[in-house]
């Protein structure tokens, strides 16, 4: 069998995060996400795949080449159009040849087991396909699945109305197909939203194909689809909970660890500091003289974390949080530099869900702790306050003494002044300085 893994899309709900990385390689416990998957894939005996790659796919070809370090055959295509997941699945006809393939989308997380347990269910079904399923509270946010009483798919429902009677098994976007799915695709036309669905396709494949695809429900494993920004500290959590402890670095005297903590390759602790795990710490880092690392935290190579305390939060390499600074359940991308003082809210007074505005529209987190993401090669001033559930564009400068209670857009000069409010200046038009 092999696995295609669609990997191409902008992440544009991620944003500022995408803004300089893919969303499969935002790193998750110090791995990126597109490993974790390859890693699971690899434990289920699938060692030939293809990535469909677009959005910043260099990054992705340069991480992992052909895949041999990784112990696994890896092959590329571009994805020149974004046409649907039909469209894109199509991409794959010719590596699948008359092949199995295990197919998913590039931004699951799941747990390793998984795809041993979907490859073996399906080989013992006598299906011609299978779908991961996952029961969920909100089926008007899915595409639903109906299975019959031998539990194949009798229908596929997008995004149903409250007032519809189609139950709650949502695609949880893994499938496994043989080449004939191509078939079926070449016969999909554009849906409403004007894209090729696979649902579609799926649907040609049951009712005129008169095949079998057989529901496997996934709900006793771990299973999140990153999505929203919140989400990636989720998988951050699930995977520092299963992490080793794993010290390489230098200890000096008098620091604390407790609990699972990993410890990267050069990197300094210095006295006076107190980790909590499970967290990640990466390589080349220096952590201290008293700094505070809490429990969720995960910190990527070259970061320089002073007497500063980080809480449940996800730090991108090349970081710097150096002086008298609070992060907590926040995301920063990577060449950050906060300066000293400068705090990030995780609380309202009220203790209602935190808000973020997700593509012009105001999203619930459904969390009552949530922090600010910080766009790459943001820079604060001193004594900054940042309010929760606000989002720093990339290469903005905020700064001092200013309190961000807003959303603040890339490349923009935002600061505070005593006469005139809030100053917000386009940093790439010079004419503003």
């Amino acid at each position: 069998m092999k696995a295609t893994i669609l990997a191409a899309g902008e992440g544009t709900r991620l944003k500022p995060i995408t803004s300089s990385i893919p969303k499969p390689m935002i790193p998750i416990g110090g791995v990126p996400l597109l490993k974790h998957q390859i890693l699971g894939l690899k434990k289920a005996g699938i060692t030939d795949i293809l990535l469909i790659v677009g959005y910043k796919e260099e990054i992705i070809k340069n991480y992992f080449k052909d895949g041999k370090k990784l112990g696994v055959n890896i092959k590329y295509i571009t994805q020149e159009e974004y046409l649907g997941t039909a469209h894109a699945t199509g991409y794959a006809e010719k590596f699948v040849d008359d092949d199995t393939f295990l197919m998913m989308y590039g931004d699951i997380l799941v747990d390793h087991d998984l795809y041993r347990k979907l490859v073996d269910f399906y080989e013992n079904s006598g299906a011609d396909g299978l779908i991961s399923l996952l029961e969920v509270d909100n089926p008007q946010n899915y595409g639903i699945i109906t299975l019959n009483a031998n539990g194949h798919v009798e229908g596929v429902v997008e995004k149903p109305s409250l007032n519809m009677d189609v139950g709650n098994l949502a695609n949880a976007g893994i499938y496994i197909f043989p080449s004939g799915i191509f078939d079926a695709i070449s016969k999909t036309e554009l849906s409403q939203r004007n894209e090729y669905e696979l649902t579609d396709s799926i649907e040609i494949f049951i009712e005129k194909f008169k095949k079998k695809i057989i529901g496997y429900n996934i709900q006793d494993c771990f299973w999140n689809d990153i999505g929203l920004p919140w989400q990636l500290l989720d998988v951050n959590q699930y995977i520092l909970n299963n992490l080793e402890s794993n010290i390489n670095g230098i200890i000096e005297d008098n620091v604390v660890i407790k609990g699972k903590v990993h410890i990267g390759k050069d990197t300094l602790i210095k006295s006076g500091s107190y980790l909590e795990g499970p967290c990640f710490i990466g390589k080349d880092c220096i952590i201290g003289p008293n700094a505070y690392i809490r429990s969720g935290s995960s910190i990527q190579d070259n970061c320089i974390i002073g007497c500063s305390e980080i809480k449940n939060s996800i730090i991108l390499s090349n970081s710097n949080i150096l002086h008298f600074n609070y992060v907590g359940d926040s995301i920063i991308s990577e060449n950050v530099n906060l300066g000293a003082g400068t705090k990030i809210a995780n609380l309202r007074f009220d203790e209602s869900n935190i808000k973020v505005g997700i593509k012009n529209k105001v999203v619930d987190s459904n969390r009552k702790k949530f922090g600010a993401i910080i766009g790459p090669n943001v820079k604060t001033g001193i004594n900054v306050s940042i309010m929760c559930g606000k989002k720093i564009g990339e290469n903005s400068i905020i700064g001092a003494e200013t309190l961000v209670s807003e959303d603040v857009p890339k490349d923009t000069l935002y600061y505070q002044d005593s006469t005139k409010g809030f100053i917000k200046k386009n940093l790439a038009l010079k004419e503003d300085f």
